[in-house]
């Protein structure tokens, strides 16, 4: 009986659309970005399944520009050959490997990580968009992005989220540190960054949700602080679209892919 090959741990850093997917995660409804990488990865191991992790689940229409998973190969690829290989497999689908490097022994993608940084990008104009569908969420009454700056501010540091959490979310414990939470405005485009070391389901969409109100002056910005203290989900803000986040870097102590 012969030893099996040896094999690789790979990180390899992800971009894709989400508008096609159910999400990153395997599921009965439809294809997902998981679906997609496991069965090319598989092509590459003699048809064996490859199961793989991954540092944020996204739900389905939510896009990466720098999502991070793992899987093992079988040592007969560097680095280059396996984005490409990878990549080829995966069409047409719109995933894309940016980069692939080894991985240490007990590296992990998602629990090595020591942060996540999404973007949200709202579309603040009367026109509806048409280069950006699908990648913004289109609010066509003005926006205040400075009172949505103000009221962001008060939602930073170390806070029970439950307000901001999903229903269906099964993380342990809502409580969360916020790093980072930035409004900016250039031209029509207000980007909302939210950094932290990870995010409760559904977080950012509905801090992004709640700022909405604050910014179509709906809200005082006293208000968000208020609804972050009553630790009850029906005290904030709706959950916004999908289409206008994406998983924009993961972070780790140690950068695999510099």
């Amino acid at each position: 009986m012969t030893d099996p090959a040896p094999t690789v741990l790979w990180a390899l850093k992800l971009e894709y659309d989400g508008r096609p997917f159910v999400g990153w995660q395997r599921q009965d409804n439809g294809v997902s970005v998981q679906q997609v990488l496991e069965e090319a990865a598989s092509r590459l191991a003699g048809g064996a399944p490859v199961p793989s992790v991954v540092a944020g689940r996204t739900d389905a229409g939510v896009h990466a520009a720098g999502q991070v998973a793992q899987l093992a190969l079988p040592d007969r690829y560097d680095a280059r050959k396996l984005r490409d290989a990878l990549n080829f497999h995966m069409k047409p689908h719109p995933v894309v490997v940016l980069q692939a490097a080894p991985a240490p022994p007990g590296w992990n993608a998602r629990f090595s990580a020591d942060r996540r940084r999404y973007r949200y990008l709202i579309l603040n104009r009367r026109a509806r968009p048409a280069l950006q569908e699908g990648r913004v969420w289109h609010v066509a009454a003005p926006l205040d992005a400075a009172a949505m700056q103000a009221a962001a501010h008060t939602l930073l540091g170390r806070h029970d989220f439950t307000s901001f959490r999903a229903a269906s979310c099964q993380a342990k414990s809502p409580l969360r540190t916020l790093d980072r939470l930035d409004v900016r405005q250039e031209g029509p485009l207000i980007a909302i960054e939210a950094e932290a070391r990870s995010f409760l389901h559904h977080q950012v969409r509905n801090l992004v949700g709640t700022l909405r109100l604050v910014g179509d002056g709906a809200w005082p910005v006293s208000r968000v602080a208020e609804a972050l203290a009553a630790r009850d989900r029906s005290a904030a803000g709706p959950t916004a679209p999908a289409d206008g986040l994406c998983l924009v870097e993961v972070g780790y102590p140690e950068d695999l892919f510099r």
